[in-house]
């Protein structure tokens, strides 16, 4: 007995985390993978002999449908624009709070962490005062150097643009934090000795800092790019999805299709076409990573 406790004690104390994991990860999975196939509604939720089953034809439907189509194309906008946009940001003020002297820069670290800890419903109450197009703070600001008033989130160009910035300044803080840990993990002698080789702070930073943040970068870009895949809480909370369809994430199609027009066989199609996505992204990003590594 006491043989068997000793052999799977690790079991034990791992359990809980994997039972969690079962119930909430990968029976929702499966369950939603073979929803997919149906036509399952809220009729089909009331009585399950009206589920039947369809096959491939949500799969088909939903490549087909305009909507989802552009709700694709919306969404690798904000992933082209907002995923650099938030590595590079990240990283230079992390770099301008690690090695700079005055004490003000250490007083940015929780200015630039705040609003990725702040309710994102909070957050786009504040900003949809700021994009006021008759009242908002920006076109105010704008008006007094005589520019006209822009439609932050009535053009649908603009509407895009404009909740990148929102979704860019929320995202900092945290991808600051990583990157800062990163920096106080350099050796302070590789910059002593560069300096007495004559090495200038660019070439510092491109020959050392950034080669050695590389783990980093990775590791941001893989989790933010996964993030910008998934992009729901702004487009749902400050336009809907409007105007015109045009701020529609392929998350937020998903979501319209579930819980407000109750077909959840299509939206769990939908569901699975963005995970494989995901999928395929990732294990690109980490087999690029290797070669890298290799080279």
């Amino acid at each position: 007995m006491k043989q068997f406790l000793n052999r799977h004690t690790p079991y034990f104390f791992i359990s809980p985390a994997l039972i969690l994991l079962i119930l909430f990860s990968l029976i929702p999975i499966v369950v939603a993978f073979v929803i997919s196939f149906t036509d399952i509604n809220l009729t089909g939720l009331a009585d399950f002999s009206k589920i039947n089953f369809i096959g491939f034809e949500n799969y088909i439907n939903i490549l087909q449908d305009p909507v989802f189509l552009k709700s694709i194309g919306n969404t690798l906008f904000y992933v082209i624009v907002g995923v650099p946009l938030v590595i590079v940001c990240s990283l230079a003020i992390a770099i301008m709070i690690n090695f700079s002297q005055a004490k003000i820069f250490q007083f940015f670290r929780l200015i630039f962490y705040t609003p990725s800890i702040t309710n994102v419903v909070a957050v786009a109450i504040v900003w949809s005062y700021l994009y006021n197009p008759q009242f908002g703070l920006f076109n105010y600001l704008l008006s007094l150097i005589d520019l006209p008033p822009v439609p932050w989130l009535q053009d649908p160009t603009i509407a895009k643009i404009s909740l990148i910035i929102l979704a860019v300044w929320r995202a900092i803080g945290v991808n600051m934090i990583i990157f800062l840990a990163a920096l106080q993990g350099i050796p302070k002698e590789y910059y002593e000795a560069a300096q007495l080789d004559g090495a200038g702070n660019f070439q510092q930073l491109f020959k050392i800092t950034v080669p050695l943040l590389s783990f980093a970068i990775f590791f941001v870009s893989v989790t933010t790019l996964i993030g910008w895949l998934q992009f729901f809480e702004e487009p749902f909370v400050m336009t809907k999805g409007g105007p015109l369809d045009s701020t529609n994430s392929v998350a937020l199609f998903i979501y319209q299709n579930g819980f407000q027009f109750s077909k959840f066989g299509y939206a769990a199609a939908g569901s699975f076409i963005l995970f494989i996505a995901i999928i395929i992204v990732t294990l690109i990003q980490f087999r690029l990573q290797r070669k890298n590594n290799t080279m």
